[in-house]
Order: structure tokens, then sequence, then C-alpha cells
């Protein structure tokens, strides 16, 4: 086993919540494998970026020599986790969640690796509870701690409906950490209050509790919504690495930073330091929103496909209206910023500067497909680039360093 700094240094990145923490640090301390737990209910045929996120750190688990303990939850997706619903879920019957689950099951494996790894469908053991094995469970908490659950409270104080089932999701899911013997539970954010309830079923039953870890929820290609297959706001592990790359490239730049922890894996000081290079100028955003669509397709797909699937975006996207001869403008070498005002007028573009300024604040100027937003241009990311004005004018910018 690593020291347990190196070990915290390598699970901690993109981390939203570890409870407690210094429990962690003493079970990687003890110096065996932990048993690590991610439980999964296949209530949807894909897995999706997002759902990758968590699958990263249990793998992170696995490359520190711990046990990926993967509960397939074809008993609790029959019943419906009530996480942030505002009224009772529809419930699944269990051939649609047999389909989904062996629709995901292939895709996880990929996720993550071969061993060290459990795969344990708690049908299992929650088949097989009795009555008194029920009654015990529901024992191991109060009504009142159910209400302090805020979806369940909000919807109590509303007077709209809560069932006894959804009472019970949280307590079947704590017993799969018993059965399990788990000693970390992984989730996303919103799972917080059902992974802490595991550490009273456990204790309930005689176990230590587990240490829980969360990391934040994806946003979607919306930039809005948490990813979700019901939303439509997603990318699945599986699209083919000329869709993964373009629905890459629709996210809004605001979200690049959460993006490049959360689904290309980078290190926080990282995606911030990409951010502040973004915010000064050093960075253009369309070309850093290129390098975050590589870095996701290359975790699939591999570089090459990466380098294609860009290469695909451009002949599509970038110069999809661009006439095959169009007229080239030479860089000015007069300084690192370039007037795109100046260019496109001396270029012909435009009847004066003022028309180029008023284009470029209506949106109306794009650059290598990108829309711009202010008059002044990196002379860098000019080069060798075709300019946009409205639907029909184009200009390709010479570039220096070719031949």
């Amino acid at each position: 086993m690593r020291p347990v700094d190196e070990q915290l240094d390598h699970l901690l990145q993109g981390i939203d919540t570890v409870l407690p923490e210094d429990e962690l640090r003493e079970r990687l301390a003890a110096g065996r494998p932990l048993r690590v737990k991610f439980g999964v209910d296949p209530t949807a045929p894909d897995v999706t970026l997002g759902w990758a996120v968590v699958f990263r750190l249990l793998r992170r688990f696995q490359e520190l020599g711990h046990i990926a303990v993967l509960i397939l939850g074809d008993f609790t997706a029959q019943v419906g986790d009530p996480s942030g619903k505002s009224e009772t879920r529809q419930r699944l019957d269990a051939a649609v969640v047999g389909d989904y689950a062996s629709s995901c099951l292939e895709m996880i494996k990929d996720l993550l690796l071969p061993e060290p790894l459990e795969i344990r469908p708690n049908s299992e053991w929650l088949g097989r509870l009795t009555m008194h094995d029920v009654l015990e469970l529901t024992s191991a908490l109060t009504v009142a701690q159910m209400l302090e659950r805020s979806d369940f409270r909000d919807r109590f104080a509303e007077q709209r409906p809560i069932s006894m089932i959804e009472f019970m999701y949280p307590l079947l899911q704590g017993y799969d950490s018993v059965a399990v013997e788990a000693d970390v539970e992984l989730g996303g954010a919103d799972q917080l209050w059902n992974l802490m309830i595991g550490r009273h079923v456990q204790t309930r039953y005689g176990q230590d509790p587990q240490v829980v870890m969360t990391v934040p929820l994806l946003v979607g290609t919306d930039g809005v919504r948490k990813m979700s297959q019901s939303y439509g706001n997603y990318i699945s592990v599986r699209d083919p690495a000329e869709d993964m790359f373009g629905k890459t490239m629709s996210i809004p730049d605001d979200v690049m930073e959460e993006w490049f922890v959360l689904a290309a894996g980078r290190r926080n000081d990282e995606a911030a330091a990409i951010t502040r290079e973004v915010e000064d100028g050093t960075r253009h955003p369309g070309e850093t929103k290129r390098l975050l669509a590589r870095e996701i397709v290359t975790q699939y797909w591999g570089a090459a496909a990466a380098r294609d699937a860009e290469a695909a975006f451009d002949r599509i996207f970038r110069d999809r209206d661009a006439p095959e001869d169009m007229p080239m403008v030479a860089l000015p070498d007069d300084g690192d910023s370039v007037s795109l005002a100046v260019l496109l007028d001396g270029a012909g573009l435009v009847s004066s500067r003022s028309e180029a300024r008023r284009l470029i604040a209506q949106g109306a100027v794009r650059v290598a497909g990108e829309q711009v937003d202010g008059e002044h241009v990196a002379a860098r990311d000019l080069a060798g680039k075709v300019i946009q004005v409205g639907k029909r004018r184009f200009v390709r910018v010479a570039d220096p360093q070719s031949p």
C-alpha cells in the first residue's frame, strides 16, 4: 500500500464531501484493502459522463489496491430512489430493470479495472429478507429522522403523498452496506443523505459505520441541470467519438472548469489554472473547449480517434458554409493583438469599421466557427483560421508559419 498522504492526494481530487475525513485516514493507515461500495440502480439503458465521475473515483481506489464492490441494484431499482423527487416515483418492473442492467453492465466494466472487483446484485440478500428481518431493519430509523430529509420534509409540509416504500429505499440501500461490510461508500452529491443513513444501519447491525464520499453532479450539456438521461442533456460513454466531441463543443464556456475536473479527470488546480488563463486572455475559449473535447474523447476512444473527431467537427461545423475559394488576408505585424474591425474593413468584408463593431456586438462574426464577443483577438488565434461575417462573407487569415 502507498503512504496514506499519497493515497489521499490520489483520492480526493474532485471530491465534494468526505465524512468523516479523519476516519478515511485511519482506515487507509490500517494498511488493509478497503471494501469500497458503489451502488447503481439500472433505471435507464445508458451510462453517462456524469455517472462515470463516480466510477472514476471507484477506479482510483482499485489502483491503490482496494476492493471495488459494485452493487447492481436489481432489487432497489424496482423500489425507486426518491432522492430529489417532488412526488412519488413510478416503479419499474423486474423485466425492464433486467434489460437496463444488461445494457449498462458491460459499459460499467469498461470503466473499472477487472480486479479487485466484486459485482453483487442486491436481490441476493434483499430478496431473501423475511418480515421479521424487514421489521428489524425499520427499527434503525425513526419517522422524525426520515423527515429531516429535505424532499420528504417539503412534501409532508405541502401534504403531497409519500409512500411507505419510499421510506424503505434508504434503509434497503443501508442494508446493502451491511451485506457487503462496506468500509467506504461512494455516490453523487444528491446521495449524501442516503449514504449517511447507511452509517446508522451498519451501527444498528454491529458494524463499524462506513466512510461516505460524494462527488459533485456534472452539469449537462445545457449548462443548467445535472446531466441526466431523462433530461436529454447527456453524453454517453458509448457515444461515437465524433458525437462525443461535437456534444462537448456545445457546452457553455462557464462550465468548462467543472468539466475538466469531472469529465476529463484533471486535477482541481490544473483546471483552475486553465480557467485563469481563459479569463486573462492567455487561452482562447474555443481552443480550450477543443482541448477539453479531445481529452474526453481520448479517455474513451484513444488519441487517434480524438484527432479524427476534431477533424470531422471542423469539416461539418467550422467550414460548413465556407466556399472552396475565398480571399486571403495577411496578419498585421504590429503586435500580439489584432483588431477584427480593422482586419475586416481592410479585407472588404464590411463597409466600415463601425459596421464591423456592430456585427461583432450582434454575434454575427465567427473565427473558426466560434462566435467572437470582442473586437480584439490574439494574433495566434487568427493565424490560418477562417473568419465568417454573417452567412455568406468569408476570409482566410494567412498563417505566417506556413510555407
